[in-house]
């Protein structure tokens, strides 16, 4: 009896090792959550081959999986989706090597333990963790059921019949007993969910995952990094905002993203579109945007959102063409557009602002007033500042089912400041070094020198 227990806690120890391992594997985390998966006792998941380290299981390949796993689990799937999620919360709050009572999660380990194929995928892309409820409700064909362990407790469930249950966990950025604390209740919740469903009989699949990570590590920039350094757990970064992306019906066409875009009229305070443009529900619509093999154009509208002005459109327009000298397409953003209430203020992009055609264009920072980007065409754009921070567009060559740019054409020039600075002093060591080489090279040695046994050398002194 000594012995079964024995391995039974060594098999769960080992199941969670390998899922930390898992985890681990996959070393850079950022824009990316964890899913598990696993089913009751007698049901078994299909295999699916071990992603590469660093590899991201994009929306496509989740899809493929969960229409091949529901086609032999069961259909009455537990969903439990956490607010925040990353795989650093199991290597910092998880029990390993025999500290099962330190450890945030031992029911989930217990539920790896007693099912014969756990999933365990370390990098999914947290834009399809988000549209994992949706996935499932297309493949189930029912809408998904909220529910909490005490709501379940009162549901009869029918094994045949296909249900979706959703349970919403809580996530805390506190302290690191909060945090902690958090994701030991959470862990609670799951247990008393899979209790219930084992004592009414209904055999079930369980997915743990979250809506977005919980950590980000953002990658050092090589503009404005003040310190360079290893470091275990980043910074938090609190929102993580995917492009504005215009899709057409053969895919995504025009992707824009910015820290910020900024305008100010008559000098007055500036008004930040960013929130409305980006943020989840924003405000903003794209009707009127259109894209073709020649010519792209990006309609901003956002009604009446941008007080004082409606309506307010921000209008981006691109074209590429072919360029013989570099045997290439090239595209250029060749307008800015400002329409406010009934007039129109216009800025010319396309002596700075372009980049080749499957590229994507990239600037720190585009204005209309300082080292000038956007020049204005008509006599009232003047009247308008324009500052886009951390600016990137590209409307062509887009690859479809993507939400990454390609890769990017930066505005800074080759020939910085600081390389002028590297370059003009190293210009004048070398020039220092050349005439000390030539001063050296001019010395002459004696030719004439005492003879011991000769007459001494007289040197006559006058006063």
């Amino acid at each position: 009896m000594a012995g079964s227990e024995s391995s039974s806690k060594l098999r769960t120890i080992m199941v969670f090792i390998a899922l930390l391992f898992a985890l681990l594997s996959t070393g850079h985390c950022s824009s990316q959550v964890p899913l598990v998966m696993w089913s009751s006792e007698g049901y078994t998941l299909p295999p699916m081959a071990s992603p590469a380290a660093g590899h991201i299981i994009s929306n496509d390949q989740l899809m493929s999986y969960l229409n091949s796993a529901l086609g032999s689990a069961p259909h009455n799937v537990l969903l439990f989706l956490q607010d925040k999620l990353s795989k650093e919360d199991f290597t910092r709050y998880g029990g390993v090597f025999g500290n099962n009572h330190e450890s945030a999660f031992p029911n989930l380990e217990a539920a790896l333990q007693s099912s014969s194929s756990p999933l365990v995928l370390p990098a999914l892309s947290w834009l399809g963790a988000s549209a994992v409820p949706g996935l499932l409700q297309e493949k189930l064909g029912v809408s998904p059921l909220s529910v909490d362990p005490d709501t379940l407790e009162h549901l009869r469930l029918n094994a045949s019949d296909n249900t979706l249950l959703l349970i919403i966990l809580p996530y805390s950025t506190g302290a690191y007993l909060s945090c902690k604390e958090v994701l030991r209740s959470n862990d609670e919740v799951i247990g008393k969910v899979l209790s219930i469903m084992k004592a009414q009989g209904v055999p079930y699949t369980a997915i743990y995952t979250g809506l977005k990570p919980s950590r980000v590590i953002e990658e050092p920039s090589m503009v404005g990094q003040s310190s360079m350094g290893r470091s275990l757990l980043q910074a938090v970064v609190d929102e993580v905002k995917p492009p504005l992306m215009f899709n057409t019906t053969s895919g995504p066409c025009i992707m824009l993203w910015a820290q910020n875009l900024n305008v100010s009229f008559n000098n007055l305070e500036w008004i930040d579109l960013g929130p409305l443009t980006f943020a989840p529900g924003g405000s903003v619509s794209t009707a009127g945007s259109f894209c073709n093999e020649t010519n792209s154009q990006l309609v901003l509208d956002y009604g009446s959102s941008v007080p004082t002005y409606n309506p307010f459109r921000l209008i981006f327009s691109m074209s590429q063409r072919r360029y013989p000298v570099s045997a290439r397409n090239w595209f250029t953003l060749d307008t800015v557009e400002l329409l406010f209430n009934a007039d129109k203020a216009t800025y010319n992009g396309s002596r700075g602002i372009y980049a080749p055609a499957e590229y994507s264009f990239h600037c720190q920072n585009v204005n209309n007033f300082r080292n000038a980007l956007l020049v204005p065409r008509t006599q009232n754009a003047t009247q308008w500042r324009i500052l886009f921070t951390d600016f990137q567009i590209q409307g062509f060559s887009i690859l479809n089912r993507t939400t990454d740019f390609s890769y990017a054409s930066d505005c800074a020039g080759f020939f910085t400041p600081g390389i002028w600075m590297g370059l003009i002093t190293s210009l004048l060591m070398l020039l220092i070094l050349t005439y000390g080489m030539h001063m050296i090279m001019q010395l002459r040695s004696m030719d004439r020198f005492d003879d011991p046994k000769g007459p001494s050398i007289s040197v006559p002194q006058s006063e």
